[in-house]
């Protein structure tokens, strides 16, 4: 979950990072100002996580629909409801509905109400290849980070060039490790009901209800 929305928070980030890359600088401002101009943003997406050195391959789907603070996002079986107040992750597996105020603090969890100012600093940035993915004109820009005990090695954030989208997103951890998020859909200004982010007690009256704060 954690690795899920970290690398979420680099597909729709309204990023701003060092002096570095011009022509990537403003391709990353062109991004930025698209996603600022929505008043929803709902996202299908693949995530996929390899490690060939550890036999390791993980396929997995979700989908998160924001507005403003707010979101509802589903990933791994689990539905994650921030109402601007307070989160409630629901865990049908466990019948469990845990409820929190978003912190943050949890070491390693970027959540989507983050999503448009976690990564304003850190980074290095320059254009990287340009590849033709499905009729789309795809172009990459590598992200490095500054901090040289950090575990990513390096990220490619390929953007459609024409739309101004994130198509997708490439990291490489200094341990050997791949992660892959794509774009299925991504759907901007389309109406949602006014409950999407309300969480509906009754819905969960046999779950235990465990209230952190």
């Amino acid at each position: 979950m954690k690795k899920v929305l970290l690398v979420l928070a680099l597909i729709i980030s309204s990023v701003t990072f060092g002096q570095n890359d011009a022509k990537a600088k403003t391709l990353l401002n062109e991004v930025s100002a698209k996603v600022k101009g929505y008043n929803t943003i709902a996202i299908d997406f693949k995530y996929v996580l390899e490690n060939t050195s550890e036999n390791i391959k993980q396929e997995t789907r979700g989908d998160v629909t924001m507005q403003g603070d707010k979101y509802k996002l589903n990933i791994l079986g689990i539905t994650r409801i921030f109402d601007g107040n307070k989160l409630h992750t629901i865990s049908p597996e466990d019948e469990e509905v845990t409820i929190s105020s978003e912190t943050g603090n949890e070491e390693g969890t970027v959540t989507p109400s983050e999503m448009l100012s976690f990564y304003e600093e850190g980074f290095t940035y320059e254009m990287n290849i340009i590849q033709k993915l499905k009729g789309r004109r795809i172009q990459y820009i590598k992200l490095s980070p500054m901090d040289s005990n950090a575990t990513i090695k390096y990220i490619l954030l390929g953007i459609d060039a024409q739309t101004k989208h994130i198509y997708n997103l490439i990291e490489i951890g200094k341990n050997g490790t791949k992660t892959t998020l794509t774009v299925n859909s991504f759907k901007t200004n389309e109406p949602i009901s006014k409950t999407l982010f309300t969480f509906d007690n009754s819905k969960y009256k046999d779950y235990f209800i465990n209230k952190l704060d």
